[in-house]
């Protein structure tokens, strides 16, 4: 179970004076290339809009190889290949793709002085293409997007900017959050400089307040898409605690959110990307309050909080600090902003102070450095490391994270950058930000809960080497290019920030024999590293930050995205062939091997998750284990105090922050909120956000329906009128017009088709008799369990006669079903039916048995209720496209894919290759299964259902994201 380990003495990272680094092999075989190591193969990539069917992209013949998923060839395809579509310019293979940017980092690590001669550049290069090559890590989207091409090379992610008390610096702030979104960045920026609206002007008049001055910024990033390309621009707008205007800060998002109320109830298409949203403002930005230990303290012990002037820093106001609180709380609980930042606890961790303070974060709250300075990223994908035997291989993953921050500090030196202020302060300061995915992945195949002191120590366990090593190797390099330019000025408190980070590595409780294998390694490089630092100096203020991994999370084929648990057990997995099927997550069976099940109790219990979506009553399962499959969403999900918790284990051993939201269910009060920001800064986190279930109308859970005002307008509108021109007015009067619908029943004819069926449940028998219309499905139902007269006979009775009548008004048979399906009560357990071989109860038996006799399959397919038959195909078609090189434990495209069919393919039964209707992405596809909508925007690009990602949203089927990673 123990790690391997790593010898503190290493030849291979020789870093002597401008002698260049000495590279040895970690993954490569000396005299093969990479590319020759891998199959490849030849797909089709045709994207098309899920809700309308209309291709929005395609390109035939591109090469990949045969391991990658579809779903991840797709996005790199659509994402990252540059040239235009059908033109020779274009690219076509993923070697193309990696030569493009691998060999730019060798080109700029020999020039720049970084190697100590051609054959360490040459291993250097091969071990990166291996590792881009098999998803061991991926650079931030920019890179992909800029690196070896004609345009600009942005390689970084992540801008602060800055704004300062004139009105020239704020129209500098709009033309330079423009530019950054172009680049396909985000940026963020703090407004506590611009005096407040209680404040006056140099001419005698009032001042705005930065407020105002939002709406325009706003504005200009509603109409910009980040890269030219798919996703809105990503920003994060910024406010003091102690601004006179933070009240009205505070409630900006939360009132906007009335006005949608109000219009959408008015007949205006208020949806995501409807006609009237553009009239809402502040969407286009993630709002935060930066708090001081001052106030915390304040309203810990309910006392005043003073609000301060911009200009000479007078007191305008003393306030109720409970009171702020409160209004902060019930904002979020409302509309999920604002979240916090915690000043003093960003600032006691800032390397470098005698610059300047950190008073922003980039959109996702995960950077957080200087102003007018920017962050590029990378992530590691942590199932790389795990090894059959559940240990962690500690050696190769020491080794990739020295060769990943070697190749990101190499890309500052040949990288552009939006303004000269930004590339001044980044090339001073080397910004990084390594960090990692498929954390959630990787606790539970280890068979450890994510909401678990065992969890919480592996975890802790690898940021902790992740960061060591990183600035170990920034040490080395600093001996070998020279530190970072702001680093003398500095050196005090950087050393100071290093020996933070290894009190808390002291401090991890190591729970079993790999955490202690890792914190073991982890200790040498905080102490390899602070000793070489305190010779050289490090190369880099910054080195690591946990980001939302969404689109390069989807290329590197993760189930989870940066430091969060997966989202459901249940995936939506489009197939080699183009079909599509759902799936159980691939990590559960992994898992419950971790967990010591022998095979046929681990296909029992993966049979069960594919049918209820959970775990909970699966057979065999000991209940003690039931928190290893605990996921963000579904029957058991993770509280939110144990993200909170997640979130404070790691925290000390990042640079920066953590991109993540914490969920909370509908039904949390605004004094829940409360308790998870003020235990947030108990617990030293950085920056926390909130999102509660359904707070937000401006994000619809499905696809556009219609309202009724603008059906009532359409039918009886004379020909050629514009409805859509209709005035308030008469919108109002429509919507006031109730139209009342009076059920009719509809009689079964005196003689009609029925069957009997007898069955049994757990040992206790009985007979269903379902009589149907002619020609128009299911209209009666008899039930007999026991002697006529007896209450069970009863019951059964007025029961059957309800359903009836229920039928025979026009309530669908699928409402029922999906009623009474899973419903738990004695007698329970084996039937005699091969269809459903186990029952929860006598109404889940007789209501699956209904529904397989009586439904298509295609509304089955979405009630998870399939015949032997079709079961045993699914699992053909598994098998046989597992056989075929088809990656089963990846996410699933949204989008239909074309591909070359492979035999195996085409020989697999129809019904393995449908999917249900209505369900394009694995968030749609949890919906069905939980009978809950998600909150989660659409795609703008492919219309499916995104995912979370961190603080931001992922979609599955062409990588788009609402982020800035």
């Amino acid at each position: 179970m123990a790690g391997d380990g790593v010898t503190a003495s290493r030849s291979r990272t020789r870093a002597g004076a401008a002698a260049g680094l000495k590279v040895e092999r970690v993954w490569t075989t000396d005299g093969v290339h990479p590319y020759d190591e891998v199959v490849w193969e030849r797909r089709d990539i045709v994207m098309t809009n899920w809700r309308d069917g209309s291709i929005n992209f395609e390109q035939r013949g591109v090469e990949f190889p045969a391991s990658w998923s579809v779903n991840a060839a797709n996005i790199v395809t659509t994402k990252y290949f540059r040239g235009a579509v059908g033109t020779d310019e274009r690219e076509w293979s993923l070697r193309q793709l990696i030569d493009r940017v691998v060999k730019t980092y060798r080109a700029a690590g020999e020039r720049y002085g970084y190697f100590a001669d051609p054959a360490d550049a040459e291993i250097f290069e091969h071990e990166l293409t291996w590792m881009l090559l098999h998803q061991v890590f991926s650079f931030n989207s920019p890179v992909w997007f800029n690196v070896g091409t004609p345009s600009p090379q942005q390689v970084s992610a992540c801008f602060i900017l800055a704004v300062d008390d004139s009105m020239d610096s704020i129209l500098d702030w709009y033309k330079e959050e423009g530019l950054i979104f172009k680049g396909g960045s985000g940026s963020g920026v703090n407004l506590s400089r611009i005096r407040s609206s209680r404040e006056l002007l140099s001419s005698g008049g009032t001042a705005s307040g930065p407020v105002s001055f939002m709406r325009g910024a706003d504005a200009s990033a509603g109409t910009i898409k980040s890269g030219g390309a798919t996703r809105r621009a990503a920003k994060m707008v910024i406010l003091d605690v102690d601004h006179p205007d933070i009240e009205e800060f505070v409630v900006t998002k939360a009132r906007e959110e009335d006005k949608i109320r109000a219009l959408r109830d008015a007949g205006f298409d208020m949806d995501l990307g409807g006609a009237d949203i553009v009239s809402v403002q502040y969407q286009n930005a993630n709002n935060s309050v930066r708090v001081s230990d001052e106030f915390m303290k304040a309203v810990e012990t309910g006392g005043e909080f003073s609000l301060r002037g911009r200009l000479d820093g007078a007191v305008i106001e003393d306030i109720d600090a409970r009171k702020l609180f409160r209004t902060i709380s019930q904002a979020a609980w409302e509309c999920a902003d604002p979240g916090l930042q915690y000043d003093d606890t960003i600032n006691d961790w800032h390397t470098c102070p005698e610059t300047g303070r950190i008073t922003a974060s980039n959109p996702c709250s995960e950077y957080l450095h200087l102003d007018n300075s920017s962050c590029n990223l990378a992530s590691l994908n942590l199932m790389k490391f795990l090894r059959a035997d559940g240990g962690f291989e500690v050696e190769k993953f020491v080794r990739s994270v020295e060769l990943v921050i070697t190749a990101m500090d190499i890309s500052i030196c040949f990288a552009d950058f939006p303004t000269e202020k930004i590339g001044e302060t980044t090339r001073a300061y080397r910004q990084l930000g390594i960090g990692y995915a498929n954390l959630g992945a990787l606790l539970m195949a280890s068979g450890l809960p994510y909401d678990s002191e065992q969890g919480r120590s592996v975890a802790a366990s690898i940021t902790s080497l992740m960061t060591g090593t990183a600035y170990r190797r920034s040490a080395e390099l600093a001996g070998v290019v020279g530190a970072y330019d702001g680093y003398a000025r500095n050196a005090e408190a950087h050393q100071r920030v290093m020996r933070k980070h290894a009190a808390a590595n002291d401090e991890i409780k190591p729970t079993s024999t790999v955490a202690t294998a890792i914190v073991r390694e982890a200790t040498r490089q905080w102490t390899q590293g602070n000793k070489i630092g305190g010779k050289n100096g490090w190369r880099n203020s910054q080195a690591s930050v946990l980001a939302p991994t969404g689109t390069i999370g989807l290329m590197m084929d993760c189930d989870t995205t940066g430091v969060e648990p997966d989202l459901a057990l249940v995936k939506f997995k489009k197939l080699v062939g183009g079909g599509s099927m759902q799936i159980v997550n691939q990590t559960v069976p992994r898992a419950l091997r971790s967990l010591g099940y022998p095979e046929e109790q681990v296909e029992a219990i993966v049979e069960h998750i594919a049918d209820h979506g959970h775990v909970v009553d699966a057979p065999g399962l000991k209940t003690e284990h039931y928190p290893v499959f605990d996921c963000a969403m579904g029957e058991r999900s993770i509280a939110p105090m144990g993200h909170v918790r997640m979130m404070a284990a790691v925290q000390p051993f990042i640079s920066g922050a953590i991109s993540k939201t914490v969920n909370m269910p509908e039904a949390a009060t605004v004094e829940d909120v409360e308790k998870i920001y003020f235990e947030g800064w108990k617990l030293g986190l950085k920056a926390l956000a909130i999102y509660r279930d359904n707070c937000k109308v401006g994000q619809p859970l499905s696809a556009a329906k219609p309202n009724k005002a603008t059906e009532t307008t359409a039918a009886t509108a004379p020909t050629g009128s514009a409805t859509s021109s209709t005035p308030r007015a008469e919108v109002e009067k429509i919507v006031e017009k109730v139209v009342e619908y009076r059920p009719v029943r509809k009689r079964l004819p005196k003689k009609r088709p029925s069957h009997t069926v007898s069955f049994s449940v757990g040992g206790a028998e009985g007979y269903l008799t379902a009589s149907s219309y002619p020609d128009d499905g299911l209209g009666e139902v008899f039930l007999k369990m026991s002697k006529q007269g007896s209450t069970l006979a009863g019951v059964m009775d007025a029961f059957s006669v309800a359903i009836s009548i229920g039928l025979q008004y026009g309530v669908p048979l699928e409402t029922y079903v999906s009623k009474f399906t899973n419903m738990r009560f004695e007698p329970a357990g084996m039937t005699d039916d091969p269809d459903v071989r186990m029952a929860a109860s006598v109404m889940d038996y007789i209501f699956r048995r209904l529904a397989l006799d009586f439904l298509p399959y295609e509304t089955r397919a979405e009630l998870g209720i399939f015949t032997a038959a079709e079961r045993a195909a699914q699992l053909r078609a598994e098998a046989e496209a597992e056989s075929n090189g088809v990656d089963l434990t990846a996410m699933a495209s949204s989008a239909p894919v074309e591909t070359r069919p492979e035999p195996a393919a085409e020989a697999a039964e129809p019904a393995a290759a449908r999917s249900a209707p209505r369900v394009g992405s694995s968030t749609e596809l949890l919906e069905a299964v939980i009978g809950k909508a998600a909150d989660a925007p659409l795609c703008f690009t492919c219309g499916t259902k995104m995912r979370p990602a961190g603080s931001c949203y992922v979609c599955e089927g062409c990588g788009s994201t609402s982020g800035c990673s």
